[in-house]
């Protein structure tokens, strides 16, 4: 009887265990054999062991012979035979033969050939093992095309997958592809990550798309991630780029202190850089103290060289020449650039001797016989430097032979080389001998840069060779040796309307303008001019293209829609440019108020001013002066006063609330 008990109490026990839980292959023993072959036990246990089986199979079988054997196959029908015997195949096997073919479209083949015998969760890791091998062959259209085809078939990408594809797509340099697949990575449920973003930021910086950077740090910022200090550089550079100086600073001396982030020296140098090409030296030379003695942040080379030439600027020649030799006690030894910035600080002081004295020293390292401090061999600028300064010293027979100096040691002249010997020899009153070598480049085909061209062009016209002159504008609009981009600055930048807008539009026709500063000083010049309807002409073009404006941009062609009374279009593209994440400067924000102030409509006035005045990027005194301004033209000159008075009636407190 004990037996019989044992079996009805084992019986009883498995029968009241769920239909779900897995019953050990080991155990198996427990199983009542009077059971029916179709009880779930007996289905879940003969299940089990088929997949153990399976996964004895895929151990033992020989992978590496098989992977041969779907390399050696020409066609689908080979491939169907090389894998049949194998069938069905578990998704370990298939990882691994994915991850060891070499040929990524075999692998597609081979997924497209399994793919229905399992099911759509068990795809996703196939799917990215062939997504990481096209991109590591460069294979990205392929890869792009994988990932589309997951979510096609039910299988979501997860963050594996985006960032793989992604990470390719960027360092490939395909900015704009791989901003398409953000819209998807939200459809998923993928958040972008901070490595990311970052890449993306400065993929747009290389790309010299400075509002696509600031979009996309937008962006980062909007999701919740805490930029790192990589993140916080890239938008300190995109800021300068887009001449935002106080964002720039905002982030610099407010934001990355706040969240914790110490600042390098490769955060102050765009900062830096952004004064000096605004002119604002004296502010560099303070926010470089600042730098120093506040932040306690070791300057880099790109540091020193901005300062040197802030110095240079502000006629501290001297301060120049101290902060320059105490580099290399600073462990920060002087570049070429360093050297030729010095070059030209002393010859825009007048210290023709201290020049040529560091031009020899720079030259005897060329020849091999400099010792310590002179191990820069000079460059292209460096003679394009020191021929400058001959020209400042009436020294134009040095400057001609010092042409011929740098080509025998093996330093090529280019335009601004033979822009900078022409100006010297027009001033000099030897035009014949200008026009000569002018005539023998464009002959040689050589490089014809702006300035050289708008020189020869001045040349003339002081010369009183009016017909030369007009001959070399005709050239422009059929030009050789140059391109159709260069020729349109030129002639835009020399006020020549007509005749860059005809150029403009017939490369713009064919495709042949890729580079936005060329809508961008269209742009200005029909402003200039009063054109407002060519602005908005060339805008459009400019989008239609694909470039994304800067704030500058926007605001031309906010001005020239306000100019033509389409206040709806001005507003329209103000929201949308916005919403695509572009970083504006006051001035166009001051400019969106005052259009609204143009048409009457107070209300979105108000809401806007509103809006803004809880910005912190935004200049709030500036702001309540702008709206004063239009309530004032307007002659709601109760409310312009109001506003005023707030202002005037301001506490320290209020004033600096308003900053």
């Amino acid at each position: 009887m004990l037996p019989t008990a044992a079996a009805a109490a084992t019986t009883a026990t498995a029968t009241a265990l769920p239909s779900h839980h897995r019953v050990p292959a080991a155990k198996s023993v427990w199983l009542n054999p009077s059971l029916p072959a179709s009880h779930p036990l007996h289905r879940h246990n003969h299940k089990s062991a088929e997949l153990q089986q399976r996964g004895h199979e895929d151990r033992a079988l020989d992978v590496p012979a098989l992977v041969a054997a779907l390399s050696a196959a020409r066609g689908a029908p080979d491939l169907a035979a090389a894998l049949e015997p194998h069938r069905p195949v578990s998704p370990r096997l298939l990882g691994a033969l994915l991850s060891r073919l070499p040929d990524p479209r075999r692998g597609v083949a081979l997924l497209d050939l399994v793919a229905p015998d399992l099911p759509a969760p068990a795809l996703l890791i196939p799917y990215n093992l062939l997504l990481r091998s096209a991109c590591r062959a460069g294979e990205l259209r392929l890869a792009s095309g994988l990932l589309l085809e997951m979510r096609d078939r039910g299988v979501t990408p997860d963050a594996f997958s985006y960032s793989t594809l992604l990470a390719a797509l960027t360092r490939a340099g395909h900015l704009d592809h791989a901003l398409t697949f953000l819209p998807l990575m939200e459809d998923d449920a993928v958040a972008p990550d901070l490595v990311l973003f970052s890449n993306l930021i400065h993929l747009a910086l290389r790309a010299g798309d400075a509002p696509k950077a600031l979009a996309l740090f937008s962006r980062l910022r909007a999701a919740g991630i805490k930029p790192d200090l990589k993140a916080y550089n890239a938008a300190v550079a995109a800021y300068c780029k887009s001449d935002l100086l106080r964002d720039a600073k905002r982030l610099l001396l407010h934001d990355m202190p706040a969240d914790g982030v110490a600042p390098d020296a490769e955060s102050y140098s765009p900062i830096l850089a952004a004064l000096a090409r605004r002119g604002r030296h004296l502010a560099a030379v303070s926010l470089f103290s600042h730098m120093r003695a506040v932040a306690r942040v070791k300057p880099d080379l790109s540091v020193f060289n901005i300062v040197l030439n802030a110095y240079g600027q502000l006629d501290l020649a001297r301060e120049a020449d101290r902060l320059f030799w105490s580099m290399r006690r600073a462990g920060v030894p002087p570049s070429v650039v360093t050297y030729n910035t010095m070059l030209r600080v002393y010859g825009d002081a007048g210290l023709f001797g201290e020049a040529v004295h560091l031009f020899g020293l720079m030259r005897s390292a060329s020849d091999g016989s400099g010792g310590a401090g002179s191990a820069v061999k000079p460059n292209v600028v460096t003679y394009n430097t020191m021929i400058a300064i001959y020209g400042k010293s009436l020294e134009d027979e040095k400057a001609g032979s010092l042409v011929q100096d740098m080509q025998a040691n093996g330093v090529q002249p280019n335009a601004i080389t033979y822009s900078t010997i022409l100006s010297i020899w027009v001033k000099a009153g030897k035009l014949d001998r200008a026009a000569k070598l002018f005539e023998k480049l464009r002959e040689a085909g050589s490089e014809i840069d702006p300035v050289l061209y708008q020189t020869m062009v001045v040349a003339y016209e002081r010369a009183g060779l009016v017909s030369q002159a007009k001959r070399l504008w005709q050239d422009l609009k059929e030009p050789e040796g140059i391109t159709k981009e260069t020729a349109i600055k030129i002639l835009a930048s020399a006020g020549r309307v007509e005749e860059a807008a005809w150029l403009f539009r017939r490369a713009a026709n064919t495709g042949e303008i890729r580079d936005s500063s060329v809508h961008r000083a269209m742009m200005d010049l029909f402003a200039k001019n009063r054109r407002h309807r060519n602005v908005i002409e060339v805008f459009d073009e400019m989008r239609k293209v694909g470039h994304l404006p800067d704030s500058e941009t926007i605001a031309t062609a906010m001005n020239a829609y306000g100019k033509l009374k389409e206040f709806d279009k001005a507003a329209a593209l103000y929201r949308d440019m916005r919403e695509e994440g572009c970083v504006f400067s006051d001035r166009v924000h001051f400019q969106m108020i005052s259009l609204l102030g143009a048409q009457k409509d107070f209300e979105a006035l108000e809401a806007l001013v509103g809006e803004l005045s809880h910005d912190p990027s935004i200049d709030k005194r500036e702001l309540y002066l702008v709206s004063a301004g239009v309530y004032e033209r307007a002659y709601k000159f109760d409310k312009a006063s109001q506003i005023i008075s707030q202002i005037r009636s301001s506490n320290g407190t209020d004033v600096q609330k308003f900053r």
